[in-house]
């Protein structure tokens, strides 16, 4: 056949299969490799429990994709609006800079110048933007070297904390914590609960909430300082920090703190001093340079090396801080003055002192130097004359003769308060109580040279039988005088003059110069059976010695609110009324200085200056007493066991009266001596008669021939008129 121009259809095979579908063309395999990708699929799904289980894989995967995502956008979602719901509550950064719920008490001595603390310090607002760089510095690289760089939450951090914890056999949230100081800064504001006297039973249980550290505090912490980051600048936050830390020794924030050791602003503090202050967050109490200095000055170096290594200080700045560590000032150096800081305490209303809301100044009648020289003393007294390890405590009161107190010891721990022996124990006086029976004779019109029978004596008492005192020294020394009889401390002849005298005008004298607790009714009162505080004993001694004007002591100037000239309150004591004449005070101070001179008190004399005083044993020795003066201060000294046990070997005479001259010694270092206030009576050859009689009758030398019969009769058969 011709072709038309058609081409030949291609050759086809019949269908071999009827009624089905022609399978389809398969695309060659794309080239992968060496082309194997077929076969591995294929052998994959060959398998059909590796299918299984690949598919169960997968299926598990999947779920937990989409809880997951679900749960982590449900968390954003709520830490968002948590973050949201603190920022809203978040005050102005000038709110939160002083976080006390007390204020302070600073107490200034009689020269002006600080020497004690109470309540919390705050020194000051001071600002992260205008602070010095030292202390910031200080702070950055021991609290937080990536301070400016994370969003108020460290992951780091917090993953170096737990390993650390790990490593050092912890669980991995005791120990380190790795809080940044954004967070640190929250639980010092207590994630924003205030303090409520009807939620919590006390600060101290507040302050113990806001440090807890349970998983769910740090969470809400962590959603708190993420707020703070939100609300305030990386500086504000800082600021806060810097104001609200607790830096021992009552200073709260860094100002306080640098006036509190170094007595100046945070802004003039050396690098040293800085690292010092930085040491203390870790631990305040530990590491407070107060408390050991040495070890504060070594926490110091390890914080001047952190500023060395993170760029804030070069290395030679850093070998000159070390090499020049700080030094404390003198008043934080001291410690002194606890006790009396106490005592004064006491002293205003506790709205305005114990437990004031206000910052007060306190101006006291405190003299460090005489403080000093109590505390020197009674240290050399116990280490040189006092057996090693004895328990004995030690009282020491310095006034002047009007009462104001100057210095005082409460007990050997002088660097602490506590239980101050000084104004708080009360003690039997023993024969320190003497003077008060000789001061109503010698009111009554006697002389010291009036004569009284040293001899068996014994006075029936009703209700009690018959009471017989016995001298010291189980003697009887005849006829002595008045000055005798206390140069020696003779109790025979003290209580006969305080029989003579009326125990009620006994009683009142002695009431009247402040001994005013629970005196004796009977005649042990003239053996000082009564009890008094060291501090009265001495106020009673120091009107003695101004001429007979009973003595109310005092430590208190003034007060006032701080940034206020016009004080709340003033002294409250001093010189009241007088309770003796002044010839009779006067008589009484030289009988006094016999005492010193040639009696019981010798161990208390002082080269250069007249001494009156005198010395007091209690009954077997659990009380021993010198309580004496020159014509510049006035001092006390108590020594005994706080249990009552009975001393070893220990009289008035010995080392009370050591401790004493101890003292006055450095007392007077530089003082130009002054005779004292006294009237010396006229020789006893040469003085009139006088005996001690009853309570009652006329004084010798006066009244009609009939009553000086009767005083003649009388006075025989009292014993007090034999030769």
């Amino acid at each position: 056949m011709s072709s038309k121009g058609r081409r030949t259809p291609p050759l086809v095979a019949e269908r071999r299969y009827t009624g089905k579908k022609a399978p389809a063309k398969k695309r060659a395999p794309t080239r992968r490799g060496s082309g194997g990708g077929r076969r591995r699929t294929a052998r994959r799904h060959s398998n059909p429990v590796v299918a299984a289980i690949t598919g169960l894989f997968r299926w598990i995967l999947r779920l937990v994709w989409r809880i997951g995502s679900r749960l982590a956008l449900m968390t954003a979602l709520v830490v968002g609006l948590a973050v949201l719901y603190f920022h809203v509550q978040l005050p102005p950064v000038s709110a939160l800079l002083d976080g006390r719920n007390r204020g302070s008490v600073t107490l200034l001595d009689r020269h002006g110048e600080v020497f004690a603390w109470r309540g919390e310090q705050f020194g000051g607002q001071i600002s992260a933007g205008t602070v010095a760089p030292a202390p910031k510095h200080a702070v950055i690289a021991t609290e937080d070297r990536r301070f400016y760089r994370h969003f108020g939450v460290d992951p780091l951090g917090v993953a170096g904390a737990v390993r650390i914890n790990l490593s050092e056999g912890r669980g991995p949230f005791s120990g380190h914590g790795g809080s940044t100081i954004t967070q640190q800064t929250a639980k010092l504001l207590c994630l924003g609960v205030a303090y409520d006297p009807k939620q919590w039973k006390s600060e101290a249980e507040y302050e113990a909430d806001c440090r807890r550290t349970t998983l769910g505090r740090k969470a809400k912490e962590a959603v708190y300082a993420m707020a703070m980051e939100a609300k305030y600048t990386k500086d504000e936050i800082l600021t806060i920090y810097l104001n609200r830390a607790y830096l021992g020794a009552g200073a709260r924030g860094f100002e306080a703190a640098a006036q509190r050791y170094f007595g100046k602003s945070a802004n003039q503090v050396t690098p040293s001093e800085a690292a010092m202050l930085a040491g203390l967050l870790k631990a305040p109490t530990t590491y407070a340079p107060t408390n050991n200095l040495e070890r504060s000055r070594n926490r110091a170096n390890l914080i001047l090396g952190l500023m060395q290594d993170q760029g804030y200080l070069s290395a030679k700045d850093a070998a000159i801080a070390k090499a020049n560590p700080a030094v404390l000032s003198q008043a934080a150096e001291s410690r002194s003055g606890g006790y009396f800081a106490d005592w004064v305490m006491g002293a205003g209303p506790d709205f305005l002192t114990r437990d004031t809301t206000e910052d007060v100044i306190i101006r006291t009648t405190f003299d460090a130097r005489l403080q000093k020289a109590a505390e020197d003393a009674l240290r050399d007294v116990f280490e040189t004359k006092v057996k090693p390890g004895s328990k004995a405590e030690a009282a020491i009161v310095v006034m002047s003769a009007d009462g104001a107190v100057r210095a005082m010891v409460g007990g050997r721990k002088t660097s602490i308060g506590g239980f101050n022996r000084a104004t708080m124990a009360l003690r039997q006086t023993g024969s320190a109580f003497k003077p008060f029976v000789y001061a109503a004779a010698l009111d009554l019109g006697f002389t010291p040279n009036a004569t009284v029978e040293d001899e068996p004596y014994t006075i029936n008492v009703p209700g009690s039988g018959r009471y017989s005192p016995e001298n010291y020294d189980r003697r009887f020394h005849g006829r002595v005088t008045l000055t005798e009889a206390l140069q020696h401390s003779y109790n025979i002849p003290a209580v006969k003059v305080s029989e003579s005298v009326g125990r009620e005008n006994v009683r009142r004298i002695a009431a009247d110069f402040g001994l005013d607790s629970d005196l004796a009714l009977g005649p042990a009162l003239a053996l000082g059976a009564s009890e008094s505080t060291l501090i009265n004993m001495t106020g009673a001694y120091a009107g003695i010695l101004n001429g007979g004007s009973s003595v109310t002591p005092y430590g208190l100037v003034d007060l006032r609110l701080k940034g206020e000239r016009e004080p709340l309150m003033g002294q409250d004591g001093g010189m009241g009324e007088r309770v003796i004449s002044e010839r009779a005070a006067r008589s009484l101070v030289y009988m006094m200085t016999r005492v010193i001179e040639a009696g019981t008190g010798q161990r208390a004399k002082l080269p250069g200056w007249q001494v009156a005083g005198k010395t007091g044993t209690t009954s077997a020795v659990r009380d021993a007493w010198f309580v004496g003066f020159t014509a510049e201060y006035v001092a006390g000294v108590w020594m005994g066991y706080d249990d009552n046990t009975p001393m070893s070997g220990v009289t008035g005479g010995g080392l009370p009266a050591d401790i004493w001259r101890e003292v006055m010694v450095r007392v007077h270092d530089g003082l130009t001596p002054r005779p004292l206030p006294m009237l010396v009576p006229e020789p006893p050859e040469n003085a009139p008669r006088q005996e001690a009689r009853p309570h009652g009758e006329a004084r010798p030398g006066g009244g009609d021939m009939a009553e000086r019969i009767l005083q003649e009769v009388l006075g025989v058969i009292l014993g007090t008129n034999r030769n």
